[in-house]
């Protein structure tokens, strides 16, 4: 699967670019301790990050950084970031805009006061036909002070401007920077095949499979990771 980002000639210097996610692990995820004493279990017990399924959905993917320094006072957002002269008209200077909140009235997530964010876009993205681009707030990241909106774009039509990404700004108390870097969208290639969904009862020899792997589960660590789960690659390449 190749995936071609693009930006006004002027900035393809200046600007953070997308990486694989897997490279935007959080540092608490690698500091996070494998084994904690359960007072329940009266024994240490395993921690998600030894969950794999835990761990791929946060590497999976791409992220978009944001492109600059943006300082933060209870609400009220500023930024410095000095550009050369665009080449490409009607493309974003800012690394922010706003969406009104009657945008969003309705919506469970919205108070129906505050304007929700828009995080501009400065990189068009060109998937493969039949492909359509998945984006999300990054997985796990409740640490971020900011939640994306879920959406689904088929960007192997829609290669000729950028994406923008809304999001909830969700602690109105928050003072301090969000820094240049920061991923601010987790993206994932799907496919747009229709689905056929299939409902049935476990056969005989299935449901002998199903007791037997619940055992080795519950009694080896590491089956999932050792039998099962296939080793993410990926690349960066320009």
């Amino acid at each position: 699967m190749q995936i071609t980002f693009r930006c006004d000639p002027a900035l393809i210097d200046v600007l953070p670019r997308p990486i694989p996610a897997r490279q935007a692990l959080p540092e608490w995820l690698r500091a996070m301790p494998t084994k904690a004493f359960s007072e329940l279990h009266g024994r240490d017990i395993r921690t998600v990050k030894q969950c794999p399924p835990f761990v791929d959905a946060m590497s999976h993917g791409f992220m978009i950084l944001l492109p600059c320094d943006v300082r933060v006072d209870h609400g009220r957002f500023a930024w410095d970031w000095a550009q050369p002269p665009l080449t490409v008209e009607h493309h974003p200077r800012a690394p922010l805009s706003f969406h009104v909140p009657e945008q969003l009235r309705g919506a469970p997530f919205h108070d129906g006061r505050s304007a929700a964010l828009k995080f501009n876009s400065f990189w068009t993205i060109e998937l493969e036909p039949g492909w359509s681009l998945l984006v999300t707030h990054p997985v796990n990241r409740d640490d971020l002070p900011f939640r994306l909106l879920t959406g689904l774009v088929d960007a192997d039509r829609f290669t000729d401007a950028g994406i923008n990404f809304p999001a909830i700004w969700a602690r109105p108390d928050y003072c301090g920077v969000l820094q240049k870097g920061t991923p601010i969208a987790q993206c994932f290639v799907v496919p747009r095949d229709r689905l056929e969904l299939v409902c049935e009862p476990l056969s005989t020899e299935r449901a002998r499979r199903y007791t037997r792997l619940v055992a080795e589960v519950m009694d080896t660590p590491g089956v999932y990771r050792r039998l099962f789960r296939v080793k993410r690659g990926g690349s960066g390449r320009e």
